[in-house]
């Protein structure tokens, strides 16, 4: 690729990404991210390869990142010029024939799941029709297709840190560029002091999307006014929380976000190299970035004397060995500088003194990607949007008991109700919700009765729970909350770096206590012992991970109190999950004969004739709930 030396070069590789993007000829794109690759999403398109060629179609064929219908996958969108870009869900190789017949004869049918008729440029607000000569040539079969911004799942979203996800070939720069990338970058090289650039990051309200809320701006205003020869930019990829997947799908969907950012952080604060912090469970990620690295290398945007300007900057990726620790950035400095992934004592903060002792900024992947577009469109454009204190957009991994399990990009201020009803859809088999956890494993479980709570830093906070990087599980009413409390300090317990006392030897404590009660062997006083201990561990830890280990355990203390008493003082499980303490039976009143419950027992524990009620003998079942799961209405029940 010929080097970048100015806005002209920019626009005319914007004017090649746009001819891509927007091609004279079919284009089929299929998502091909982590979330689309595990659903089969490599199976169809080596399908449609196979019918290309075999049909001799002409078309392009290209791939994108994930757009967040996770739900959905594998999707392949069609972009057929002149009409608009038709989005096919749920796609299997044997659909594949029907679907490009349907696009080659210019009229595709409404077992797609939504059309769009123009992508809006979040950076520039340019809306770019999906035709050759800017005006849509629709057909009624296209017509009847709903758009699919108008779908419950996307009404409420507004994308800035996943505008290009699932619309750009995440391998292709000249796609990134034809959505205004590197124009930020552009701007701050010819226009912008390192200071004023800070400025627009501290008027915008951005706050680090990782966890922890720590103001971008003040942050990179520390660094920059730090003595200190050398500088760094780390971009914290070391996304460990269970069920979120924010980070990785920016990354597979548009890394060049995240890199153009990173370029503008290191000319704000002064900085020379960079290093992106990516989990080794991440191959498609890694691979992705290596590609685009690769890429603005070539096109001049990073190494030497960057667009002529005097700036030189490069970034090197180094890949984390999956310590959920080496999420905190002083244990992350210690992992990329070669040592034990663990702790270092604060003050001195990395922002003064960091890798190698050097002023060192770190933000996480959509803190990173945010930064073109404000600088772009300006601060109080993102302050605008968002809470007094927490301002712009926040992605979320909605998981769990959900029918639309996806990611999620929202205003900051929304509730948890809008996420988990309107755009979730809602719990599946007409369940009830019974909390939401948020925050990771040292997070918070949130009753159902605070679902209008607005999503803030604060709001949860005063919640007992965190931000966190944006991992939401929905939980509903067949869930055991003494036993998610026991899940997750499990998990915390196994990735505690042993450094500190109260996180290495009190997180184990608690979990034993908590274990104890699900089987049955709590013992009164024990809720009171758990108070105490999770409150001297959140004074006494040395980082953040031991901090808020006792999260889950204080929270459910809070909200579902009930249950822990109901488990120590009647030996009963509420939600009927503690195998220790379940019984099952069979009401006779429900029970229909069919004998399915039967025929799924392996250990011939249930016995009953046809038209006779059937009777489960306790002494020979082995409590694996495959009686009460195949049970057609629900006649099996805990007692």
């Amino acid at each position: 690729m010929k080097r970048i030396n100015n806005i002209a070069d920019l626009e005319r590789l914007k004017e090649e990404g746009l001819k891509s993007l927007y091609p004279q000829e079919l284009k089929i794109s299929v998502g091909m991210a982590t979330c689309g690759c595990a659903t089969g999403a490599k199976e169809v398109h080596k399908a449609i390869l196979g019918e290309v060629e075999k049909e001799k179609i002409s078309a392009r064929i290209a791939m994108t990142g994930c757009n967040g219908l996770c739900h959905e996958e594998p999707i392949v969108d069609i972009y057929i010029p002149g009409l608009s870009r038709i989005t096919y869900g749920k796609v299997k190789p044997k659909d594949v024939a029907g679907i490009l017949k349907e696009a080659a004869s210019g009229s595709p049918k409404t077992r797609a799941i939504g059309r769009t008729d123009e992508d809006i440029f979040p950076i520039s607000g340019l809306k770019k029709r999906l035709s050759s000569n800017g005006k849509l040539t629709q057909n009624s079969s296209v017509t009847q297709i709903p758009l699919i911004n108008d779908s419950t799942f996307y009404q409420k979203q507004v994308k800035i840190a996943m505008r290009n996800c699932g619309i750009i070939d995440p391998d292709n720069i000249t796609e990134y560029i034809a959505r205004d990338g590197y124009f930020s970058l552009v701007k701050v090289l010819k226009e912008k002091a390192p200071d004023n650039i800070i400025l627009e990051i501290e008027k915008s309200g951005l706050r680090g999307r990782g966890g922890a809320g720590f103001p971008t701006g003040r942050k990179w205003g520390v660094a920059r006014k730090a003595g200190g020869s050398i500088k760094y930019i780390i971009c914290n990829a070391d996304e460990g929380d269970p069920g979120a997947y924010m980070d990785r799908s920016i990354l597979e969907g548009d890394p060049h976000a995240v890199i153009e950012g990173m370029i503008i952080a290191a000319y704000a604060i002064g900085a020379s190299q960079g290093y992106i912090y990516v989990r080794s469970e991440y191959p498609i990620a890694i691979e992705r970035l290596e590609i685009a690295l690769k890429a603005a290398r070539e096109a001049g945007l990073l190494g030497k004397n960057i667009m002529g300007s005097g700036f030189d900057f490069d970034i090197k990726i180094t890949q984390g060995a999956g310590a959920f620790v080496c999420g905190e950035e002083t244990a992350l400095i210690r992992s990329i500088q070669g040592s034990w992934g663990e702790p270092k004592q604060r003050p001195p903060y990395p922002a003064i003194a960091g890798l190698w002792d050097m002023p060192t900024v770190i933000n996480n992947v959509e803190t990173l990607a945010n930064v073109p577009a404000i600088i772009a469109k300006g601060g109080a454009w993102y302050s605008s949007m968002g809470t007094k204190e927490s301002k712009g957009t926040k992605v979320f991994s909605l998981v769990g008991k959900i029918k639309n399990v996806g990611l999620v990009e929202v205003p900051m201020g929304i509730s948890l109700s809008e996420i988990i009803f309107d755009i979730g859809g809602g719990i599946p088999k007409n369940r009830k919700v019974k909390a939401v956890q948020t925050g990771g494993p040292s997070g918070g479980c949130i009753p159902a009765d605070m679902l209008n709570l607005p999503i803030d830093y604060d709001e949860l906070k005063k919640a007992g729970s965190i931000m966190g990087s944006g991992g939401m599980v929905v939980m509903d009413e067949d869930t055991c909350m003494v036993d998610v409390a026991k899940y997750f300090l499990g998990y915390l317990e196994d990735e505690s770096c042993g450094k500190c006392v109260p996180c290495r030897i009190g997180v184990r404590k608690m979990k034993e206590i908590v274990e104890e009660i699900t089987k049955g062997e709590g013992k009164p006083g024990d809720i009171e012992i758990l108070e105490e201990m999770a409150l001297s561990i959140k004074d006494g830890s040395f980082c953040n991970l031991g901090a808020t280990a006792p999260n889950p355990v204080l929270t459910t203390l809070r909200y579902f109190r009930n249950e822990y008493e109901a488990h120590i003082n009647e030996k009963k499980c509420p939600a009927g999950v503690c195998k220790e303490l379940i019984k099952y039976r069979i009401e006779p009143e429900k029970c229909i004969a069919c004998g399915k419950c039967i025929e799924a027992c392996s250990v011939n524990a249930i016995t009953g004739k046809k038209k006779t009620p059937h009777v489960i003998d306790m002494g020979k079942c082995i409590k694996c709930a495959a009686c009460k799961e195949i049970c057609p209405v629900d006649a099996v029940v805990t007692k």
